[in-house]
């Protein structure tokens, strides 16, 4: 009983935070101590969320197919370069401190680099998210496999599986929590990627459309779109989760 009262209770004290700050907000928003055209309350951002859901919803789309596309092609990249770099030590040398160089790139500062090269179009924003999404699917796979059990390796080993047998068998199922503990964090990089990539130019998409209501001065606008990247997010965080749980029953024995 004190167990379950405990949980209830940590459960709740996110939701209690959460109605806390925007029950300050509300007041500091309502009382004039900020103006409203530079802090809106959280009820003009919920009615501006609303009044345009259908426009939100059709920028969303565009959004999410680009963080969508760039991500899968991340992952196919990352899995593979972390796959070479494991099976051959002076690929893992030669490429690994590269690929930390990309990551030292601020995101801002290389995405003009990208249009210039690539045009206005899809490929340019896909090609910003690829790069935002591979790094932590490759460092967190190379981890994974270079943390398998090497008694379990040494007995496939000496029962005479070649190298394929012991990645399938003993390598990967070992690296899966790594691999999804980094999809997650590349899942919303894509998100954030995307965004970053439709401000410096396009006809739709979320970035797209933050763009337009800044230079409107349209600020509870604003909010709206930045909340609802955050609520997508964190959507596609949890569907990772669930994915995980599926792939991984074992997991959730142990728990």
């Amino acid at each position: 009983m004190k167990k379950k009262l405990r949980n209830i209770i940590n459960d709740s004290s996110s939701v209690f935070a959460l109605i806390l700050i925007l029950a300050l907000w509300q007041f500091i928003s309502s009382s004039g101590l900020v103006p409203k055209y530079m802090l809106p309350s959280p009820f003009d951002v919920v009615m501006a969320f609303v009044n345009d859901f259908s426009l939100l919803m059709g920028h969303a789309k565009t959004t999410l197919m680009e963080a969508l596309l760039g991500l899968s092609v991340g992952t196919a990249l990352g899995f593979v370069i972390a796959v070479l770099m494991d099976r051959f030590n002076l690929f893992e040398k030669s490429v690994y401190p590269i690929i930390i160089l990309t990551q030292t790139v601020p995101t801002v500062a290389i995405a003009p680099l990208l249009v210039l090269w690539l045009g206005y179009g899809l490929l340019p924003k896909v090609a910003l998210i690829i790069l935002t999404t591979f790094f932590p699917i490759t460092v967190s796979l190379l981890e994974g496999f270079h943390s398998a059990d090497k008694d379990a390796l040494n007995l496939l080993k000496a029962m005479g599986a070649n190298r394929m047998q012991c990645f399938v068998h003993i390598k990967l199922p070992g690296a899966l929590n790594h691999f999804f503990s980094g999809l997650k964090i590349s899942v919303s990089y894509s998100v954030v990627g995307a965004v970053i990539a439709e401000w410096l130019g396009g006809l739709s998409g979320l970035g797209v459309y933050m763009t337009r209501v800044r230079k409107s001065y349209s600020f509870d606008k604003m909010f709206a779109v930045i909340f609802f990247i955050s609520i997508i997010s964190l959507v596609l965080m949890y569907g990772i989760s669930y994915l995980k749980k599926a792939l991984m029953p074992w997991e959730n024995k142990k728990n």
